[in-house]
């Protein structure tokens, strides 16, 4: 649908993972808010995500840990990387 494709990952500083479909999705749900950096969104799969070319990456990560860090953190912080893939 997007045009740009992000790898999402959370890491502790040694070890990193896909972060889980079901953490961008709910993160993307929250689109009704009328932030455009959740209108713009679209979970594929674990560690996937298409956005348009006007989501500012490095926003969009401080505004997915925060979010992340609250809902999924369990008392730590969560660290993402984010990384745009080349297009195919």
């Amino acid at each position: 649908m997007f045009a740009r494709k992000i790898r999402v990952e959370v890491f502790d500083g040694e070890t990193t993972r896909l972060c889980p479909l079901a953490w961008l999705d709910n993160y993307s749900m929250r689109s009704f808010t009328g932030r455009s950096a959740f209108d713009e969104t679209l979970p594929e799969n674990d560690g996937l995500l298409e956005v348009s070319f006007r989501v500012d990456l490095e926003a969009l990560r401080a505004d997915m840990e925060d979010w992340m860090t609250r809902k999924f953190g369990g008392g730590s912080t969560v660290r993402l990387r984010i990384t745009e893939l080349p297009r195919s």
